[in-house]
């Protein structure tokens, strides 16, 4: 009887890259719907201010604030008043509504950024609502030396382009392929800077899983910090307010995680606001 031949061992398959491996489906449409809480959290935040004024206070150095997708400053005013109120030099992007890295958008964002590096005579910090993230984040990852520290909040960096509700908006309003777009910047990777990602599980805009900062190895100050909140809503969330307030307070070098401040004796109430973002 002949022998039968050796039979050939299967061919392994490549590993999936990092890219296969990001977050692709979009937040429901229920999550979506509930987008109108908007409204409730800017209600919120009166009835919060004398929690939010007890906030740590700032060393006063600069802080410029990016707009989400189609928005201006003028949606960032809020916030940058609260900052300003804490003792900070908040500054607008002054580029008018964010419709994307058109021609000359990221070069005259690097010219923003230089100028408040210099007129204060300080390193800035730098803090993205959503698409305002991606500017934050690639910014401090090219002028590191000009940057205190980085916050986005519900910034869709380590998900593809379908992972949020909106990126069909995003090319009728920057008129380019998101795709392409993406395949351009290293999105995922960390800024060598301390770098603070805010998200929401509820974001009915952007994916949660897609506004997560992997561990970096390089940058071990990097973190997530998880609040109750829309995507619409995140800037003026009064937990975020707090959250942002109490990372822009650490002095330069002497950073913490905010966990381990939820951690230290904060009480049960500050565990239903920040809840772990390490959970199931």
């Amino acid at each position: 009887m002949a022998s039968q031949s050796p039979r050939r061992p299967a061919r392994r398959k490549n590993p999936p890259s990092d890219a296969a491996l990001l977050h692709e489906a979009p937040p429901s449409r229920w999550l979506l719907a509930l987008e109108l809480r908007a409204f409730w959290e800017f209600g919120a935040l009166l009835p919060s201010w004398p929690l939010l004024n007890r906030a740590p206070r700032g060393d006063g150095h600069a802080v410029m604030v990016f707009p989400g997708l189609s928005a201006n400053d003028v949606s960032t005013v809020p916030l940058r008043q609260y900052l300003q109120s804490l003792n900070y030099r908040p500054w607008g992007w002054e580029l008018g509504f964010n419709f994307g890295p058109r021609a000359g958008v990221l070069e005259e964002a690097k010219d923003n950024l230089a100028r408040t590096f210099e007129t204060t005579g300080g390193k800035v910090s730098l803090i993205g609502w959503s698409l305002g993230g991606v500017y934050a984040r690639e910014l401090a990852k090219e002028m590191p030396h000009m940057v205190r520290s980085v916050i986005t909040l519900g910034t869709p960096f380590a998900g593809s382009h379908k992972a949020t509700n909106a990126w069909r908006i995003y090319e009728l309003a920057s008129g380019r392929s998101i795709e392409r777009e993406t395949e351009n910047y290293d999105l995922p990777g960390a800024p060598p800077v301390p770098t603070t990602s805010i998200y929401s599980r509820t974001d009915g805009v952007v994916a949660w899983q897609a506004s997560i900062q992997k561990p970096c190895p390089v940058n071990p100050k990097t973190e997530n910090v998880e609040v109750p909140a829309s995507h619409l809503g995140l800037g003026f969330n009064p937990s975020a307010w707090w959250a942002i307030a109490d990372r822009l307070a650490q002095a330069e070098g002497n950073w913490q995680p905010f966990a381990e401040k939820v951690r230290a004796g904060k009480g049960r109430l500050h565990g239903l606001i920040y809840p772990d973002p390490n959970r199931a």
